[in-house]
């Protein structure tokens, strides 16, 4: 976390704001005034985009390096809105710094509060706070940073899919929910926040109904929706016919699809870690609200394209910025 405080500190002094980049190492000499881009789809959007997110930093040092084709693909990327994740134990200094750009900006930025007790089940992804008060704490600071400026809030990826499936031992069921509670009502206290609890994909849990009595202990009534296929590759069609069908058993609760690398679908004929750095996949559908469904809210970028699912296929570690990866879901990308 000191390299991305140091980073907002150049940053400030190039007259910017930036908001968190997790790629590991990065030269903070090669953070420097992006280059003006081109029209896209993205200067429409209401989402704010990140002009130091690593595929930002990595297109530029390409260009630099004289791969202009591989930093032209990278452009794909780093044009586009993401979800910042704030790690360790200030998320303020990521979370602040962003929705004070953003509200320079006139626009929205996207969050992802990823910091549960017993997260993921000690796979890939494991850690999260250290028990339930550090988790209040934490989520009260991420609170404090957003302000009243306009934010959306994915909260808590795999937190209730992993109750329902039984990765999550029985014993921290009761405890979660009540978290998972408690986060909404702080988050929901900040007046432009929109929050949307998560409920995995719809590869995962198979029948939607039973997700319908967990997301409710864990207050989805309160939040603003709830968020689909982070982290994963289930195609638009399928995960929008999977979310309505669980917005209508939810008294049409609203929700939102992760289209970061979904463009390909997923990686079919590979049980087990089909969802970790898969080859082949591509970047989906551009963040937009423009989804042709009442229901559905946005397709947003929530999972950072390029970064890493976990040490599997040689990828580093989970969230880390790896650059092949990356230039591969933006060459097979069809737009």
């Amino acid at each position: 976390m000191s390299r991305l405080i140091r980073s907002f500190a150049v940053l400030a002094t190039l007259g910017l704001a930036a908001g968190c980049s997790s790629a590991p190492g990065a030269d903070e000499a090669s953070v420097v005034r992006p280059e003006p881009r081109e029209a896209s789809s993205a200067a429409k959007s209401p989402f704010w985009v990140d002009p130091a997110g690593p595929a930002a930093e990595q297109s530029r040092r390409w260009r630099q390096e004289g791969r202009a084709a591989d930093a032209d693909l990278l452009e794909r990327i780093a044009r586009q809105p993401a979800a910042l994740w704030p790690a360790g134990d200030d998320p303020g200094s990521v979370v602040g710094p962003a929705v004070t750009a953003a509200a320079r900006e006139k626009r929205t930025a996207l969050f992802v509060a990823y910091n549960i007790p017993h997260r993921d089940c000690g796979q890939h992804s494991a850690g999260g706070a250290a028990d339930a008060d550090a988790y209040r704490e934490w989520i009260g600071r991420f609170a404090d940073a957003l302000g009243e400026r306009r934010a959306l809030v994915v909260l808590e990826p795999d937190a209730v899919a992993h109750i329902v499936d039984g990765c999550t031992p029985g014993e921290y069921h009761g405890e979660r929910e009540q978290l998972l509670n408690e986060a909404i009502d702080r988050l929901k206290q900040q007046p432009g926040t929109r929050v949307y609890l998560d409920a995995g994909n719809p590869a995962w849990i198979e029948d939607s109904r039973k997700l319908v009595e967990p997301l409710r202990r864990a207050g989805v009534d309160r939040a603003d929706g709830f968020s689909l296929n982070v982290s994963n590759f289930q195609t638009d069609t399928k995960t929008k016919e999977y979310g309505v069908a669980l917005s209508h058993d939810l008294d049409g609760k609203h929700f939102v699809i992760d289209t970061s690398r979904n463009g390909n679908g997923p990686l079919g004929g590979t049980p087990g870690d089909a969802w970790c750095n898969p080859p082949g996949r591509a970047l989906g559908t551009p963040p937009t609200t423009d989804t042709g469904e009442p229901a559905l809210d946005a397709f947003l970028w929530i999972k950072r394209p390029g970064e890493s699912d976990g040490p599997c296929r040689g990828g580093p570690a989970a969230g880390r910025w790896w650059p092949d990866y990356a230039l591969g879901l933006a060459r097979n990308a069809r737009t």
